[in-house]
């Protein structure tokens, strides 16, 4: 699912490219997009996009008339920017909308169709899909920390929960995790004042530096590889592989459709934490330590 950095990305291709243009022509190809009723599309064509702004996850257009289009890519959503009205589109595409100078696509693979789509009027219609998270890069640590111990949940759910911060999902609350070295199952309620300041500058400077990356890497083109699985990324999709501080092996937890990967020397003091599937089948066997776990490795047969 894209991200800050990611949505930062697009936001930027975007105001490039149609920022002040008019929309000329909309088309929804996905019976699974619209999400809403009232306001029609269709009232948002022949108007200029006069604001960009980002709720959370979520990429929000408006237009002069105050009407918005709000657009949750989910998981599978991308965009896509084409130099001309396309005349043919694959089944992979959900909605073309037409602008003077090309064409901006929502195509989404996968079966799961959760990319979304709701057409608002004004500010209250869009305030109804702000999750109300705390903007990380105009909180302070103080407010961070409130936000994080307003309940108690592990650190992995408190940083991804769109109510409480704005704009993590899975791969970045991994890599922050992983620079704060903090578990992923540790208790908000247990976070001390050092480990909450830490977590905090974690948080500032992982979204910061891969934002900034990303736009270095894009060149101002049109971001085409939007993705939740960087080689550069220390531990998020990288189980089995040397941890870039210390060398032991990423491990994971896996839950759902989603996946916690993790350091057990840098994060978890050499403990393993339980994968729920694993555990499960081994019991008593499991390996409660990552030095437990490379022992059995090296005396298994080869």
């Amino acid at each position: 699912m894209p991200e800050l950095p990611d949505i930062s990305l697009y936001l930027d291709a975007l105001r490039e490219r149609i920022d002040g243009r008019r929309l000329e022509r909309a088309r929804v190809t996905s019976p699974f997009l619209l999400r809403s009723v009232e306001p029609r599309i269709d009232e948002a064509v022949g108007q200029r996009v006069v604001h960009l702004r980002r709720l959370g996850k979520r990429i929000s257009i408006g237009f002069e008339n105050d009407v918005w289009l709000v657009i949750h890519l989910m998981i599978a959503g991308r965009f896509q920017w084409r130099e001309t009205w396309p005349d043919k589109t694959t089944k992979l595409v959900a909605l073309v909308l037409g602008f003077d100078n090309g064409a901006l696509l929502l195509t989404e693979a996968g079966t799961k169709k959760r990319a979304s789509l709701y057409v608002v009027r004004g500010e209250s219609g869009l305030a109804e899909h702000n999750p109300g998270g705390l903007e990380i890069a105009d909180a302070s640590a103080r407010e961070f920390l409130s936000a994080l111990r307003s309940g108690n949940h592990t650190l992995k759910r408190a940083l991804t929960d769109p109510r409480l911060l704005s704009g993590i999902g899975n791969a970045y609350s991994d890599e922050i995790l992983h620079r704060a070295r903090l578990s992923p199952v540790m208790l908000t309620s247990r976070l001390t004042d050092e480990q909450g300041a830490r977590l905090h500058r974690a948080t500032l400077d992982v979204l910061a530096e891969w934002t900034e990356r990303l736009k270095t890497q894009t060149a101002g083109e049109f971001p085409s590889k939007v993705t939740a699985f960087r080689p550069e990324m220390a531990v998020h999709g990288r189980y089995g592989l040397p941890c870039p501080v210390c060398g032991t092996k990423v491990q994971r937890i896996r839950y759902a459709d989603n996946e916690t990967n993790y350091c057990p020397r840098c994060q978890t003091e050499g403990k393993l934490l339980a994968d729920r599937s694993l555990s499960r089948l081994l019991k008593k066997d499991w390996p409660k330590s990552i030095d437990e776990l490379e022992r059995l490795r090296s005396e298994m047969p080869r």
